[in-house]
């Protein structure tokens, strides 16, 4: 489809040994290792998915290497001070930058790869404002989870992802179907990626398939958050 031909066999190995490693000598020694296997490839990736998205009308883009994330932790308040993360991990929105919901993620990683979209830990202002929508046009909402269900894809609910209860003022759909997603933070669906297919050229269709799927959240995603 394009200039990506998957990501290299050393990618997640790279990513395995540096979890041990885990120091900057080690690092540097390996950095044409991780430009060459993991950068390289998934720059390519993220430019043959924007012409891709582009020629679908898929209001999606990156910019090659500003759309993937550091390689360092941010360690200032974290009692991990591991330097180095040991995953990839990239995003593509509306506008290509970063800071920005409705997205595209990709994740890279020798513990398990996966492809995401959706609307990730949500704003207050954000929150209260998909709420408001599911409150307001509740048939849409179904309309918009039936046709991801029919999709096979369904919310996820990761730690962190759902509250326990009912936000305040939410308390009459205690016994609603809506109660799970008014208890959501991030309306998210996600998709496993083998190994296998991470280091194939095949994966840029996999991620376009995925993201077709997932286009019904993010268009009503984009709607309700105006």
């Amino acid at each position: 489809m394009g200039a990506f031909q998957g990501f290299g066999r050393q990618a997640l190995p790279f990513f395995k040994a540096l979890k041990f490693h885990q120091s900057r000598e080690w690092f540097e020694e390996n950095r044409a290792l991780h430009e060459s296997e993991v950068l390289g490839p998934f720059t390519a990736l993220i430019d043959d998915l924007t012409a891709e998205f582009q020629k679908r009308k898929v209001p999606l883009k990156g910019e090659g290497r500003k759309s993937i994330f550091r390689i360092h932790r941010d360690v200032r308040f974290s009692k991990d001070k591991s330097p180095y993360k040991t995953h990839a991990g990239a995003v593509m929105t509306r506008s290509g930058g970063k800071g920005e919901q409705g997205l595209l993620y990709l994740h890279i990683d020798p513990e398990g790869c996966f492809v995401a979209a959706g609307f990730h830990m949500l704003e207050p202002p954000q929150l209260s404002a998909m709420r408001e929508a599911i409150r307001r046009k509740p048939e849409r909402f179904e309309k918009m989870e039936m046709e991801l269900l029919k999709a096979k894809l369904a919310f996820s609910t990761s730690e962190g992802f759902q509250m326990k209860r009912l936000p305040r003022g939410y308390e009459a759909f205690k016994d609603s179907p809506l109660s799970g997603a008014l208890r959501l933070k991030s309306f998210i669906v996600e998709e496993a990626v083998t190994d296998k297919l991470v280091a194939s050229p095949k994966l840029t269709g996999k991620v376009v398939e995925f993201t077709e799927r997932a286009m019904p959240l993010l268009a009503y995603g984009w709607a309700a958050l105006g």
